[in-house]
């Protein structure tokens, strides 16, 4: 059984800007077992963040970590993105009642969606940083010095964070005919859907925001990984096998993400009713679980020089 009502659901047209709540609809009826569920989300959210806090930890207090390669993974984004849904989503399980505040919505929105931009757009920066190291050796540390480094990381947040202000700033201005998301946390698409007024321009940002953070992003990696294998094909045995053991974590990563992006796109803007609504729910929060888990597992345990500090500090 689905609990889609919180209190009075909104009767009567009302813009963004003075809607004070919006109610979550896809919140199973958990009944006695809601303490279990919390207890496993709680359990995956405290991994989740001693883990990536850990490693940050680790990375900044060694210099020998200092390189590009392990900037781009302090793992602050992990931490970013399962923040802006675990708390919430932990208080929901308890709850009787689903209901969200507009501004607290709105907050969750930009988080998860500039968490997502982010991620992606560090993977299309990462792919470039592998096609260095294996196509360019010699002058990597040239070519990927630290300021470049940072002035990417900047550049990669602020253009994240500036978009999905604009589309919150678009928002504002639609009326709605509802108050009802049919989804666990706050979705921009499912907001727009309950307008009543024009929501064109919305639209029309929308497909422009997926196709600068997703399609954008895939041009480098498909240019850099295109130059690897060309390098792998010609290269040496000892080539090949740096290629593998340096792309392996990030081409994991990337399928892993791309799989919860699309999945998420495709569930919130098609009928997915014929997949059981537990199957709906643990693949709609896939891609904001399951990459914070995998990206210090492959990226952060299997890098020799992180493995040789913890061993270290063990000892």
């Amino acid at each position: 059984m689905i609990s889609f009502f919180a209190g009075d659901v909104m009767t009567t047209n009302s813009t963004l800007s003075s809607l004070s709540y919006f109610i979550l609809g896809a919140y199973l009826n958990f009944g006695n077992l809601r303490y279990f569920y919390f207890m496993i989300t709680a359990f995956i959210y405290i991994v989740i963040v001693v883990v990536n806090t850990s490693l940050i930890v680790i990375i900044c207090m060694n210099r020998s970590l200092h390189e590009p390669m392990y900037i781009f993974l302090l793992f602050v984004n992990e931490l970013y993105g399962s923040t802006g849904l675990f708390p919430m989503l932990l208080v929901q399980i308890l709850s009787d009642i689903h209901t969200v505040s507009t501004s607290f919505c709105f907050l969750q929105i930009f988080c998860l969606y500039s968490y997502g931009s982010v991620e992606f757009i560090n993977l299309a920066v990462m792919s470039y940083d592998r096609y260095l190291a294996i196509c360019y050796p010699l002058q990597y540390n040239t070519r990927m010095t630290l300021n470049k480094v940072f002035i990417l990381i900047i550049l990669v947040w602020l253009y994240s964070c500036v978009k999905f202000l604009i589309t919150l700033s678009l928002n504002i201005r639609l009326t709605l005919c509802g108050n009802i998301i049919n989804s666990l946390y706050c979705n921009n698409y499912l907001v727009v859907k309950l307008a009543c007024s024009d929501t064109k321009v919305n639209n029309i940002y929308g497909l422009f925001g997926i196709v600068l953070s997703i399609v954008v992003p895939l041009l480098p990696i498909l240019f850099s990984y295109m130059k690897i294998l060309k390098i792998c094909f010609s290269g040496s045995r000892q080539t090949r096998q740096k290629a593998v053991s340096t792309c392996t974590p990030h081409l994991v990563s990337l399928i892993n993400f791309s799989f919860g992006c699309v999945f998420e796109i495709v569930q919130s803007r098609f009928d997915m009713s014929s997949v059981p609504s537990v199957l709906r729910i643990i693949l709609s929060l896939y891609f904001v679980i399951l990459q914070p888990l995998l990206n210090p597992i492959m990226y952060g345990m299997q890098m020799s020089k992180i493995r040789n500090t913890l061993n270290v500090r063990q000892d």
